[in-house]
Order: C-alpha cells, then structure tokens, then sequence
C-alpha cells in the first residue's frame, strides 16, 4: 500500500511498513489497550441473567427487546424472551452482554452463530476514534473480512468486528458510554447517533451529543436504571453489598481452537497481541498472549483438551476470567458460590500461568467463569517471571493469607463505582 492510500489515516506511514500512532511506530495502526466487554450467546437465558446479576453482581444498563424488529412467524421460532440484556460491574455501560441464542439465531440465521461458538463478542478497546477508523481501512487492505462496523447503541461504541479463524467475533472499539453516580443509561431519545457503517471522520464529541440532547429537550430520567437488587448484607472492604466481594476487571479471554497455530497467527499479526508464553500440558500447546502489562489476555488451546479438562462441549469457550479486589474476596467467592449450590471447579494450574489462587465456577449453560485476585504483570523487558520464582500453590488449599508480590495490586487500575 502506498502512501497515497492512507493519506487520511490518523496513523501516518512512517515510510518503513510502520505508522506513527500519536508519534509512536506501530506495525499496525491501532493498538489494543485492553479487554473491554464480553458476551454469550444463551440457551438458558432467564437463569442465565439470574446467575450473571443476582450472584456474580453484575449491573442490568439496558434490555433489548427484539419483539419489534421480528416478525411473528421469527418470533414463533424463539425459545424464551426474544432479548439481549447489557449488564456493567462498574462505569462502562457494558462489560457482560447476554443474549437469547435462539433469538440470535432466528434473527441473525444459525450460519452465523455456528455449534459451538456460544461468545457473541470479545472486545477489545483502543485508543482513540482515529485509531477504529484506520483499522478498518487496514483490515480491508488487509482483505480480512470485516462482520460490521459503525456505532452501536445501547452503549454508544464505535467499533469493527472481524472473526478469528474458528469464528470467534473479535470488536474493535473506542468509546462507551458512562454510567455516572445516578444510575441511569442513556435514554433511547439519544440512540440516533448510532451508525450502520463506519462513520466519516471526525466527528462530534459525546459532550456535544447531550448539549443537542438537553436543547431538544430531552429527559435523562427516561434511561434504564436497575432497581432489581438482592438486599445488601455483606461488609466488602467497607461497602455494603449483596455478596462478599466486588469484580474489578474483566478477562483473560479462554479459548479452544482447532488450530492453534494459525489463531496464534491471528491475534498476534491481525490483532497485534504480544506472545508472553507456551506452555506444554499433557503433550498440548497452550499459548498465552497480552496486549498491555497483564500476563495474558487471551489464551489459546487446543480443543482436543477440552473433554480432558471436562468442560462443556456446547461451547469453544474455555472460560471468561473475572477479576476480583483481594485474595480474601476470591476465598469468600469460594464459599458463597458453593453455599448458592453452584458448581464450583478447581483446575489444574499448569493451565493458568500468572495467575496463582484461582477457580472456575459454571453458569446455567454450562459455560466456565475463572475467577482469580492476580495476574502477573510483564515489565520494560517483555519477560514473564520463570516458572521457579512464581507462587506455589497446592490444590484445594486455601490459606487464610497468602505472601504479596512485587506487582500485587498492580495492573490495570478499577476506576468504576463498587455498585
């Protein structure tokens, strides 16, 4: 590609098959920053909204209602409410998005949702608008099929969405609405800023967008706000909630492949992930990659170790990891999940390298939710720490303190509220 072809890209050639992101030179103009959002697509989709908000806390923002936009005879068709719920555990709009996967099915076809592939999103934030407006021109030139890009609401990102070799949606994207101390989504008099196709450049701030909305006269009180909560009884580091600890962070993302190779291809040429480790298990490659200083954002597996492992065969998601405040809310995580009846695993921990004291417990689906206090953080070298001077830890003990490490508490910062 010669210069001419990106003379409006925000990331400029440098001349050597770089660009220059804000000055700094990239092989790619973009650069993932982090795990944003997640999403399942759910049989059990009730039970699966009582699990992800009422036990693991996460927040209801706003609840799609697909009965309008379905005929009757698709409608027919649906097993279950015909919804998608966006759920928040902090400031962001959305970081768990749960939909009907046989409304997703009836409104999307099922070659779009193949066996197997039950993640509706993983998405990945960048840096800028500039940046999503360069990777779609890059991808293209790329010839890397883009699902779709635009702006979507509820939530207000813009975005791109390409697929992984096995079909796993991956979302590019910059900007998400806020939840601010009232409580309230934005209400859907404001969802005519969304876009269908990758918006022209540039455009007008989220600021401006509510200066245009309180001229037209718009009530904010008209947005979601969940008032559905279970009471709060337990004392979390100070705060009052309905369960004994508080999710922090979102990821690592887990994935079965049928090639890891040529995933690992994928997200590190495409994406631009960053390989930290392989780890041999049992004759299987596992690979584990970042996109900021966490050991791993995603890791890879072959599928072949899913029956090994005992997990679901509905889904090629090994897990969604769930980042909690401290070791003792992950031990009270524990217990509380297993008081509630749920089914409650121990891996082995070869499988999960930088992270110490961890545990899977599944949703209604069957799906595996990792939650863990600690992910080892990569330096100025790009060097995880050998394997001799990691934590050892001995399953199914869990010690009432465990020793600190150099970089406990450290990682990416939780700026959202509690609740």
């Amino acid at each position: 590609m010669d210069d001419a072809a990106f003379s409006d890209f925000y990331a400029r050639p440098t001349g050597d098959g770089k660009f220059s992101v804000g000055g700094v030179a990239l092989d790619r103009p973009f650069r993932i920053v982090r795990l944003g959002h997640f999403g399942f697509n759910l049989n059990n989709i009730e039970e699966g909204i009582r699990f992800y908000t009422d036990l693991l806390g996460f927040v209801v923002t706003d609840i799609r209602d697909a009965s309008d936009r379905l005929s009757k005879e698709q409608l027919a068709q649906v097993k279950g409410p015909p919804i998608g719920v966006f759920t928040r555990y902090g400031s962001d709009h959305h970081a768990m998005v749960l939909f009907n996967r046989s409304m997703r099915e009836v409104a999307d076809g099922k070659a779009r949702w193949p066996d197997g592939i039950t993640t509706n999103q993983i998405t990945w934030q960048c840096g800028s608008l500039g940046q999503i407006s360069d990777a779609i021109k890059w991808f293209a030139a790329k010839q890397v099929p883009t699902v779709r890009s635009g702006r979507d609401m509820p939530g207000s990102n813009w975005h791109t969405y390409i697929a992984d070799p096995d079909g796993n949606v991956s979302e590019l994207y910059y900007g998400i609405e806020q939840i601010g101390w009232d409580g309230y989504s934005k209400p859907w008099e404001m969802h005519d800023r969304a876009f269908r196709q990758a918006p022209p450049m540039p455009q007008i701030s989220e600021y401006q967008e509510v200066t245009d909305a309180l001229a037209r006269g718009v009530d904010f009180t008209k947005g979601f706000r969940d008032t559905k909560r279970p009471p709060a009884t337990h004392d979390v580091d100070g705060i009052l909630l309905a369960r004994p600890f508080k999710i922090v962070r979102m990821g690592p993302v887990r994935l079965f492949m049928k090639d890891v190779a040529a995933a690992k291809r994928f997200y590190t040429e495409m994406l631009g992930f960053t390989p930290t480790e392989t780890v041999v298990y049992k004759g299987h490659t596992c690979e584990f990659l970042r996109a900021n200083t966490e050991h791993h954002a995603v890791a890879l597996y072959p599928i072949a170790l899913r029956e090994e492992l005992g997990l679901s065969s509905h889904t090629t998601n090994f897990s969604i990891g769930l980042q909690v405040a401290n070791y003792r809310q992950l031990r009270n995580a524990r217990e509380f999940l297993i008081e509630k009846g749920c089914k409650v695993r121990e891996l082995p921990h070869e499988l999960f390298p930088g992270i110490d004291y961890h545990f899977v417990v599944h949703d209604p689906d069957g799906h595996a939710v990792q939650f863990y206090h600690y992910m080892e953080q990569i330096g100025w070298d790009g060097k995880p720490r050998p394997a001799s001077a990691r934590p050892r830890v001995e399953p199914g003990v869990w010690p009432e303190t465990v020793p600190g490490q150099p970089d406990s508490y450290m990682g990416e910062p939780f700026l959202g509220p509690w609740e």
